[in-house]
C-alpha cells in the first residue's frame, strides 16, 4: 500500500491552507528558531528558483460526527514549519514568536539592482535603492510599486528593475513539494519514514506528535491546551515568563489554565521541572490508565479501538480527559505535595535524580492514588518507595513506555499487592547481598545506587565525613563537593588507575576545608592527626573531639572502622567493606520509606 502521495504546490496554496486552517502548523518545533538570514536565504532561494526541500504533512483521519456525517481530517505538518513560518513572515508579513516566547515581525529588504536580498537594518532604511520590506511589495501592486521605486531612483534602468519586481512578486507562484502521509498510519510508520526523509537526524517524539494533534485541534480548545502545556513547563524554570504572557498574551492570561498556573511566578524551586513531554505523558497516563503516548494521538483523533474507526464524541471526551490530567498535574497543591514527598525521602536535589521516567511515574502514581482516595500517609509512603524502587531496579530506563502502561494498570487494580510482588521479585535477599555489591562496584559518580545511598544519607540527617556539624544534605544543597576517601593523588602515586581510584566506594561528601587538610595521605595517617592537634600546623583537621564521635562519624558515611589503620595495600579490602555498609544502609532506608 502506499504509504504517502507526493505532489508539488504554489506557495501561494500553502499559505491559504495555513491561513484557512486546512493546514495546521502545530508548533512542534517550538518557537520559530531559525535566525532572519535564514529566511533571507529562503527567500532568495526561491527567487533564482531553487529547490527548497519538501514540507512534510499528516492528514488527520475522517471523523464521524454526532449527525453520522463525516468531517474530512485537517493535514497537521509535522516537518518543514520553519520554513512555512519563514514564508508567513516574510511573503505575508505576518509575525512570528521567537525563542524567548516574544512576538516579532522579520522583515526582509530587496534590491532589484544587484537583485540582493537583506534582513532589513537601519542603512537599508536610509538607501532609496531598497525595497524596505517584500511583504508590502509581493501584496501589492507592480506598476505602483516600480512607479514609487523609479520617483526615488530616477537614474536606475527601468527595465531591469521592473523585471526584478515582477520576479520578486512572482514567488508565491514558485512551487514547494508535499509529502503527504496516509491517515492510517500508525505514529511508528510516520516517525519511521520522517527519519529516512529528514537528512539532519532530527527524531520525533510521541510525545511530539501528541502536542502537534493538540495544537491543530481548533474544535476542542486544544490551541489554548497547547500554551497551558508549554506555558507552564516555561514557568517552572523561568518564573519572570509570568510577566511575558500577562504583557503579550493577555487572551490566555484569562484563561482558567492561567490562574490555575500563577503560584509558579515566584516559585524557584528545580527539584521537578516538567518538559511538555513530560507534563504530557504524567497527564495522559494518570488520567487515561494507559503508558503509550501513540494510544493519546489515536483517542485525540477519535478512534475507537473496537471499530477502528474514528468518532467525534471520543474525540471531544480524549479532550477532556485530557485537559483534567492537565489541571491536575499544574495543580498547586498536587505539585508542592509531590515534591514534599519526593523530598521526604532525601532527593532534595535534581543531581540526586538522574531518571525523569522515575520522577514522572512517581507523580503519576501520587495522582492516581489521590483520585482513588487513597489515605494520604499511605500515599506518601507508597510514592516514596516505588521511586527508589524504580531507581533502584532501572525499571524506567529501558522500555519505559511499556513498563508505564503495564504499571499503571496493575497500581490502578491492586497497588499493595502489586508493589509487594514486584519488590520479592527484584528486591529479594539477592539483590541487597549480591546484585547491589556488583552494581556499587563502578567508578561512575552519577551511578543510581550512589544517589540512592546519598538519599539515604540525606533522610537519615547524616554529617559530611568527618564533619562535627555540617550535614550532607546542607553539602549537596549548598553544591559542595565529593571527595576521596583514599585521597586520589595518593592512590595516583602508588600506579592505580582512574577506574580504580575514582571507584563510587571511594566517595564521601567532605567540607573542602576538610579535604585540603587531608591531602594526599594515607587514610591512616590523616586520621591519626585528627586527635593531634598539636602535629597540625593549620589546625585540627575536624571538629570532632572524641574517639566516640568518630566512630560515629564513620557509621553514618559507611566507612570501615579500621580505615585507620589502613595504607595503599587495603584499598581493595577498604572498596568491599564498604559497599557492604553502603547496601546494609540503602536495603534499611528503603524498607524505611
Amino acid at each position: 500500500m502506499q504509504k504517502y502521495s507526493v505532489n508539488q504546490q504554489l506557495i501561494e496554496t500553502l499559505l491559504a491552507w495555513v491561513n484557512s486552517g486546512e493546514i495546521a502548523i502545530p508548533e512542534i518545533q517550538r518557537p520559530f528558531v531559525w535566525d532572519s538570514s535564514k529566511v533571507r536565504d529562503l527567500m532568495d532561494s526561491l527567487y533564482k528558483g531553487y529547490p527548497v526541500g519538501y514540507v512534510i504533512a499528516w492528514r488527520n483521519p475522517n471523523v464521524r460526527l454526532k449527525d453520522g456525517s463525516l468531517s474530512e481530517g485537517k493535514k497537521i505538518l509535522i516537518d518543514g514549519q520553519q520554513r512555512v513560518t519563514a514564508l508567513t513572515a516574510a511573503i505575508l508579513g505576518q509575525t512570528v514568536v521567537d525563542k524567548t516566547y516574544q512576538r516579532v515581525k522579520i522583515k526582509i529588504a530587496f534590491n532589484p539592482l544587484d537583485e540582493r536580498f537583506e534582513v532589513q537594518n537601519p542603512a537599508i532604511l536610509r538607501d532609496k535603492t531598497w525595497l524596505h520590506d517584500i511583504a508590502v511589495a509581493i501584496n501589492g501592486d507592480l506598476f505602483e510599486i516600480a512607479e514609487a521605486y523609479f520617483d526615488l531612483n530616477p537614474d536606475v534602468d527601468k527595465k531591469q528593475v521592473r523585471t526584478a519586481f515582477s520576479t520578486l512578486m512572482n514567488i508565491p507562484k514558485k512551487q514547494i513539494g508535499i509529502i503527504e502521509l496516509a491517515p492510517d498510519l500508525d505514529i511508528d510508520t510516520v516517525t519511521e519514514i520522517f527519519i529516512r526523509i529528514n537528512s539532519k537526524g532530527v527524531v520525533l517524539s510521541q510525545a511530539d506528535f501528541a502536542m502537534s494533534k493538540i495544537a491543530s485541534s481548533t474544535e476542542y480548545g486544544g490551541p489554548e491546551l497547547r500554551k497551558a502545556i508549554d506555558y507552564f513547563c516555561h514557568l517552572a524554570i523561568a518564573p519572570d515568563f509570568y510577566r511575558h504572557i500577562t504583557e503579550n498574551d493577555i487572551e490566555f492570561a484569562g484563561t482558567d489554565f492561567f490562574q490555575k498556573m500563577q503560584w509558579l511566578k515566584t516559585e524557584n524551586e528545580d527539584l521537578y521541572d516538567p518538559n511538555y513531554s513530560d507534563l504530557i505523558r504524567v497527564a495522559f497516563t494518570s488520567q487515561f490508565n494507559r503508558g503509550r503516548l501513540a494510544d493519546l494521538v489515536s483517542l485525540l483523533s477519535g478512534r475507537n479501538f473496537e471499530t477502528r474507526a474514528y468518532e467525534d464524541v471520543i474525540a471531544e471526551q480524549s479532550f477532556a480527559t485530557l485537559k483534567l490530567g492537565v489541571n491536575q498535574f499544574i495543580n498547586e497543591t498536587n505539585f508542592k505535595r509531590f515534591l514534599m514527598i519526593i523530598k521526604s525521602a532525601g532527593f532534595i536535589s535534581p543531581k540526586l535524580i538522574r531518571s525523569q521516567s522515575a520522577l514522572n511515574f512517581a507523580y503519576i502514581v501520587y495522582l492516581k492514588l489521590k483520585e482513588l482516595g487513597t489515605n494520604s500517609v499511605l500515599i506518601e509512603r507508597y510514592v516514596r518507595r516505588w521511586l527508589v524502587y524504580s531507581i533502584l531496579t532501572g525499571r524506567y530506563s529501558g522500555s519505559s513506555e511499556s513498563n508505564f502502561d503495564y504499571d499503571i494498570k496493575q497500581i490502578t487494580q491492586r497497588p499493595d499487592d502489586y508493589l509487594k510482588e514486584r519488590e520479592a521479585g527484584e528486591l529479594s535477599d539477592a539483590f541487597w547481598n549480591a546484585s547491589l555489591l556488583q552494581r556499587l562496584d563502578t567508578s561512575v559518580a552519577s551511578s543510581p545506587y550512589f544517589l540512592v545511598f546519598l538519599a539515604a544519607q540525606v533522610k537519615a540527617n547524616d554529617k559530611g565525613f568527618l564533619s562535627r556539624d555540617v550535614l550532607v544534605s546542607g553539602l549537596i544543597a549548598l553544591r559542595g563537593d565529593i571527595h576521596h576517601l583514599f585521597p586520589k593523588d595518593y592512590l595516583r602515586k602508588h600506579g592505580l588507575e582512574k577506574g580504580k581510584y575514582n571507584q563510587i566506594t571511594n566517595y564521601a561528601y567532605m567540607q573542602s576545608e576538610i579535604n585540603i587538610k587531608v591531602g594526599n595521605k594515607s587514610p591512616k595517617d590523616y586520621l591519626n592527626l585528627v586527635f593531634s592537634p598539636m602535629e597540625q600546623k593549620s589546625g585540627p583537621i575536624s571538629g570532632l573531639t572524641t574517639r566516640e564521635e568518630l566512630a560515629e562519624n564513620l557509621r553514618m558515611n559507611c566507612v570501615p572502622a579500621e580505615i585507620d589503620a589502613m595504607s595503599v595495600n587495603d584499598y581493595d579490602d577498604f572498596l568491599m567493606a564498604r559497599r557492604l555498609l553502603m547496601a546494609a544502609k540503602m536495603k534499611s532506608y528503603y524498607f524505611s520509606l
